[in-house]
């Protein structure tokens, strides 16, 4: 290109197309088929064609940049989520502008709000927050799972859905007392893992005993695990005759593992333990744990999908209680099916 920038129409020129279809494909406008869009994306980067988003922001109006809001990156499920949103976005043709809530989340909107983003993405445990704050009205929220909220567009998993899985796996291997470690009480995934695996067990004609909670790190987790054995509520000849525990993630899953180990318990054989979220090392624990996958990937697709309003030519400038058009009512979630995944953890229960 004569060491000049390319521009539109050398992009164009190079994909065989107008300067207005080039201009809808930067735009994110969904009036172009896929071919020609995948065709137009191929010239743009053999032409080393890069987006001035500053003018692209003055000419439409949107900064081609997604807010973030998570309450940590310390637990694996934020930061898997984390990843997934940026990466839909980046297919996209969006930055992400990542906050942390730190003390205050509408100071962290407000940063959001200075860095000119078209739309917040608030993932995971930040969603229980956001349920319970003043939204600003000029932002357009995506939210991942969280309670009702007819202000915002909701993405989840099934949560309840992969615990109750979990919970029937367990029955089915013939275990009749099973324990729940479940995350922390404030927790909307939480709460939904818990009324999954109490709803198996009613199903099944089973008690739920009591709940022992961690707050998703793996030390959590052994302890929690250590109180059930300390109560006598788990574990072969235990007073309750719990052989099983279903485990409201995998982090802390790993840590009651340990938990067994240090009190000489076998698993599956004394305890059989199922996890949550399938995180990459789960196949390698000792032993491989049984667990339930979430799909982050199709989270981070539907998510952004719904916060962009792909379906409605993109994010516009509009209240965040204004749903997207052609979109189903904000008040009925986007879920995500879960599923269980069998590894050596689970066992039928000693006899």
């Amino acid at each position: 290109m004569d060491g000049k920038r390319p521009s539109m129409a050398d992009v164009a020129a190079r994909a065989g197309v107008s300067g207005q279809t080039v201009s809808r494909v930067v735009n994110g406008s969904p009036r172009v088929d896929p071919a020609t869009r995948a065709r137009v994306e191929q010239a743009m980067r053999d032409s080393g064609y890069r987006v001035h988003r500053a003018a692209r922001a003055l000419r439409t109006g949107r900064t081609g940049t997604i807010g973030a809001v998570v309450s940590t990156l310390a637990t694996v499920g934020n930061s898997l989520m984390l990843e997934a949103v940026t990466e839909a976005a980046a297919k996209r043709g969006y930055d992400v502008a990542l906050v942390t809530i730190g003390d205050s989340l509408p100071a962290a909107f407000a940063r959001l709000r200075d860095q000119g983003v078209d739309g917040v993405v608030v993932v995971n445990e930040a969603s229980t927050l956001a349920h319970a704050a003043d939204l600003p009205s000029d932002l357009r929220f995506a939210v991942v799972d969280s309670p009702a909220d007819d202000r915002y567009l909701r993405v989840e998993t099934d949560h309840a859905g992969g615990a109750a899985a979990a919970t029937r796996h367990l029955i089915e291997l013939g275990h009749r007392a099973i324990a729940h470690i479940g995350g922390p009480a404030a927790s909307y995934a939480a709460a939904e893992r818990e009324r999954g695996w109490r709803s198996a067990l009613a199903a099944a004609g089973l008690d739920a005993p009591p709940v022992v909670r961690g707050e998703w790190s793996s030390e959590s987790g052994r302890r929690a695990l250590g109180e059930l054995i300390e109560r006598g509520k788990i574990g072969h000849g235990a007073a309750s005759g719990a052989t099983a525990v279903v485990v409201a993630n995998d982090q802390m899953a790993l840590g009651a593992l340990r938990a067994l180990a240090e009190r000489g318990l076998g698993v599956p054989e004394d305890v059989s333990v199922v996890g949550f979220d399938d995180v990459a090392d789960a196949a390698n624990y000792l032993p491989p744990l049984t667990t339930v996958r979430q799909h982050f990937d199709e989270l981070g697709e539907r998510v952004v999908a719904s916060l962009v309003g792909e379906a409605a030519g993109g994010i516009r400038s509009t209240r965040a209680t204004e749903p997207a058009e052609s979109a189903e009512p904000v008040a009925a979630p986007s879920i995500v099916p879960a599923t269980l995944v069998v590894r050596a953890s689970t066992a039928p229960p000693r006899r």
